[in-house]
């Protein structure tokens, strides 16, 4: 029998913090059961209300998507088109779910959703392969979609949770629950080898009958290992990138008129510090302006003055008044980071209209409009065989590797080192919808 040993990630040198939530998502193909598996999470940790239950309930049964399909196209479709996130918590720690979208036209929202991930648990379903085929199985596209944005977003921790294998155990349909379960585990343990995907775990389960969601089914499909929930209970939150200098995007500028308060008068930028910590007497250097000043007060998300760390919310007040406004930087090592014009990267295709050379689009770094123009296409990859192919254009949810020309300069780093500074988004200067996320080199 299979033996899996309980999470790898646990054992990593980021220590583990159970006073902070743990926000993961659930994704891969269509109906391979993301919605359910939210459900039944939700349902056997006791973390819904018995009113709720019977709002979902059908027959006597509950239908445990609907705790996260609420759009009423969600649910007229059966399928899930948006982000739907849900709050729970066990005796071990706080957790917030995003049930991302499987379907290839909604790819836009689970790249939103993973962007700001601790972990994800990438379902596969047992029932769509055919298990009389001899030789290697074949994942899915969608799931071989999802597995690798997740590693170019940088999700720290990876799940894959191979689902409905309880269907393999009907006598009157072909295959093995446990034959099917090996076979799919060697396909993405061999999958994630060649894409360089670091897997915290494989687990087989079944969302609809509960086996190794929230408690453990000893020996079912050859696993001896933890249940989901265990699982997700050991796994770090992604650190706050603290080794680097102070990096502050200006959010919102607030001016109080009275010296009564605190900030004395003086105006206070808001905003969440992406990198950094933010403290009295730091010299900071204004972007794009370049003018410097004194760090003079720094207030928390409550107004009280204290110092605030990466990942945090602040009001920061400066020793002299200068000229900065929503979309500015304030940085406290410009050394560190050199303004950047031409810049290149991975991008996530997410518009209708394909990217294609010279075309314009509005680019947002931190909370900064600036216009970029596509130069080059450097190169799209196949995501069925993990190959970089010349191209001309990319179409719909496709990835590649793109360069862009900037208006004005940015201060970035590579997005292997930052997810704030190393990331844009690209939005559609007519439609005003989001084409693409650009992880930069």
């Amino acid at each position: 029998m299979t033996t899996i040993a309980p999470i790898q990630a646990a054992s990593s040198a980021v220590a583990l913090d159970r006073h902070a939530a743990l926000k993961f998502i659930t994704c891969g193909s269509v109906d391979d059961g993301k919605s359910t598996l939210i459900g039944r999470l939700l349902v056997d940790s006791r973390s819904v209300l018995q009113d709720q239950l019977e709002n979902v309930s059908k027959s006597g049964a509950a239908d445990l998507a609907l705790f996260t399909d609420g759009l009423s196209a969600e649910r007229e479709q059966g399928i899930t088109i948006d982000v739907a996130y849900r709050y729970f918590n066990t005796a071990q720690r706080k957790f917030i779910i995003g049930d991302a979208p499987g379907h290839e036209q909604y790819t836009r929202n689970m790249v939103t959703a993973a962007s700001s991930a601790d972990a994800a648990v990438v379902l596969v379903d047992a029932t769509k392969l055919n298990w009389k085929d001899v030789g290697e199985v074949t994942l899915l596209p969608q799931t071989r979609r999802h597995a690798l944005l997740l590693k170019l977003l940088r999700v720290p921790s990876i799940v894959f949770a191979v689902n409905k294998l309880d269907a393999l155990e009907n006598p009157a349909l072909p295959g093995n629950a446990t034959e099917g379960f090996t076979r799919i585990r060697e396909a993405l343990e061999s999958f994630a080898a060649q894409a360089g995907i670091a897997v915290a775990a494989t687990i087989p389960i079944s969302a609809l009958q509960g086996h190794n969601v929230v408690t453990a089914t000893p020996g079912w499909c050859g696993y001896q290992g933890a249940s989901l929930l265990r699982l997700l209970e050991q796994l770090p939150v992604t650190p706050a990138e603290l080794a680097l200098p102070l990096a502050f995007p200006v959010q919102w500028v607030e001016k109080f008129s009275g010296s009564s308060d605190t900030s004395q008068g003086r105006r206070v930028f808001w905003g969440r510090l992406a990198t950094g910590h933010a403290q009295v007497g730091q010299s900071v250097t204004v972007f794009p302006s370049g003018k410097t000043a004194t760090i003079a007060q720094v207030l928390n998300h409550v107004r009280q003055p204290e110092r605030v760390s990466a990942n945090h919310s602040a009001g920061i007040v400066l020793d002299r008044e200068l000229d900065v406004s929503r979309g500015d930087w304030l940085l406290a090592d410009t050394a560190v980071l050199a303004p950047r014009q031409t810049i290149s990267g991975t991008v996530a295709w997410m518009d209708d209209a394909p990217l294609v050379v010279g075309r314009s689009y509005w680019a947002l770094h931190g909370h900064r409009w600036i216009k970029a123009k596509v130069l080059r296409i450097n190169h799209r990859l196949d995501v069925n065989t993990l190959a970089q192919t010349d191209a001309t254009e990319l179409e719909p949810n496709a990835i590649g590797h793109i360069t862009l020309g900037l208006q004005q300069p940015i201060e970035a780093l590579g997005f292997d080192k930052s997810r704030v500074l190393g990331s844009l988004i690209l939005v559609d200067t007519a439609s005003h919808t989001t084409a693409g996320a650009l992880l930069i080199e």
